[in-house]
């Protein structure tokens, strides 16, 4: 998803908002660091994070024209699309972009991950879904 929308765009901001209300398995500065390490060969792109903030408010504040979103199932389009709309009403200016992640990582996500850590052999499982920084923080503790 990075990767496609950094060749759409002169310059990608990763942004990483902080949600009170959900449980991190790393800490936000661990989260930045293996972005970083694993967007390193990416000269376009910039990661950052931002709190109590709108995502289109922290848009607007760093003078994005687009918000890059991915869909990986009718599930996400339909909360992106009420999104999208909300984010149209509070600033029509800048223009939601919906990708699709490849079809080897279309099913991933961060509840999935966890969900497979700890079974025996749950290494060589969780190494095809993760990248090289994560997956070295994961197997550490």
């Amino acid at each position: 998803m990075i990767e496609q929308g950094g060749n759409l765009f002169d310059r990608l901001i990763v942004a990483v908002g902080i949600n009170p209300e959900k449980r991190y398995t790393f800490p936000l500065d661990a989260r930045l660091e293996m972005l970083r390490e694993s967007l390193g060969g990416f000269r376009n792109v910039a990661v950052t994070s931002f709190s109590n903030y709108y995502l289109i408010d922290y848009a607007r504040s760093v003078k994005a024209t687009h918000i890059l979103r991915g869909i990986r199932s009718e599930s996400d389009y339909e909360y992106e699309r009420i999104m999208r709309n909300i984010n149209g009403d509070l600033d029509s200016t800048i223009c939601s972009v919906f990708l699709m992640p490849p079809r080897d990582i279309a099913e991933v996500s961060s509840s999935m991950v966890k969900g497979l850590v700890g079974p025996k052999g749950w290494q060589k499982v969780v190494r095809q879904y993760v990248p090289a920084p994560v997956y070295r923080r994961l197997t550490k503790g």
